[in-house]
């Protein structure tokens, strides 16, 4: 039996869905550790995929400082106990995280009872908690990472299902995530106009919390456009679009490169150890993405003239060769055989 754990953010999440989703596929139902905070709960709790779900108290312990560390700390100490009898109602030989607090308890837990811990990180900057136990694990997996075990981005099947060469900017699709990202709505309020003047359609995901007021700005201008706050079904959504504006965390980035749709990236300013720019930049050093700084002062027209200065048919006949499919079967080959070594730092 495998436990699965970590989260906290969908970026870490949907590394544990595709895992789970791989193991499914060869008959296994891996059992998952999270945490009562962040979205683990959304995500999982009633997911029958797995054999059985736990949520911890587990917190952050970087932004923390003093007592609350202290007792974060004590509280990770006392969750990692409590995973040593879920691993042996389990019998659990393998412990894969996808890093983030949430994987604190099972991880430490792992390497007090002798379990063999796994790690996958999903952005060019290493997680704290990542870098702490990487020295611990079994293997190490990371699609930036030449020391590690490298391995293509675990997507889901249907990104690489609507791949295709983009030869015209017919399409713009905006996108801030299911939370929303008002600098991004903010910047579609500015080029919608333009775009609109050009013949350019729109598809936009604003995020529940300006949905309604997106709406009615696309309405009031007359704009016809795909608005919606959230959607399962984003791969449809890409399959339309020949150009994203988008957040560069690293599920959507290799999402978008699966797709082969080119991009530009506003990476969020706030991320830990920014590794959104980082993740952006992986793919800007090679021309493949644009990088933009989140900053009020951008003049609309100039961006698009030089989006439409892009060589499409190149962008995305490369970034079809950035990624490939079968990331999750990679991993669990490794998981369930003989793992490879890292190669010396």
């Amino acid at each position: 039996m495998i436990a699965i754990t970590g989260g906290g953010t969908g970026g870490h999440l949907v590394i544990a869905r595709a895992i789970k989703e791989e193991l499914n596929n060869r008959g296994m139902k891996p059992i998952y550790i999270g945490s009562t905070a962040g979205q683990d709960k959304s995500w999982f709790e009633h997911d029958t995929g797995f054999e059985k779900t736990y949520f911890l108290e587990s917190q952050g312990v970087v932004n923390k400082k003093g007592l609350h560390k202290l007792v974060t700390l004590f509280s990770i100490i006392r969750s990692a106990f409590t995973c040593k009898t879920l691993f042996k109602k389990h019998q659990i030989k393998y412990v894969f995280s996808v890093g983030g607090y949430s994987a604190a308890p099972a991880s430490f837990g792992a390497l007090l009872y002798g379990i063999p811990l796994y790690i996958h990180e999903q952005n060019a900057i290493q997680g704290k908690l990542n870098s702490l136990l990487r020295p611990f694990s079994k293997a190490f997996f990371s699609s930036y990472d030449k020391n590690a075990i490298e391995t293509s981005y675990p997507v889901s099947e249907a990104f690489f299902k609507i791949r295709r060469v983009r030869t015209h900017l017919k399409t713009i699709i905006f996108l801030g995530g299911s939370q929303g990202a008002s600098f991004i709505n903010a910047l579609a309020q500015k080029l919608a106009p333009l775009l609109h003047r050009e013949g350019i359609a729109i598809i936009h995901q604003t995020g529940k919390k300006e949905f309604e007021a997106m709406k009615t700005f696309y309405e009031a201008e007359g704009i016809p456009a795909d608005v919606f706050d959230f959607s399962k079904e984003i791969p449809n959504k890409l399959a339309s679009a020949d150009f994203a504006i988008s957040r560069s965390g690293a599920s959507t980035l290799w999402e978008l490169c699966a797709a082969s749709v080119p991009a530009l990236f506003i990476p969020f300013p706030h991320a830990a150890a920014n590794h959104q720019y980082f993740n952006a930049k992986m793919l800007a050093d090679q021309n493949l993405a644009l990088i933009l700084e989140q900053s009020n002062e951008i003049d609309a027209s100039s961006l698009l003239e030089q989006i439409k200065q892009i060589d499409l048919l190149h962008v995305s006949e490369r970034l079809a060769q950035t990624i490939h499919a079968g990331g999750a079967k990679e991993i669990v080959d490794t998981l369930l055989q003989n793992p490879k070594k890292e190669k010396p730092c």
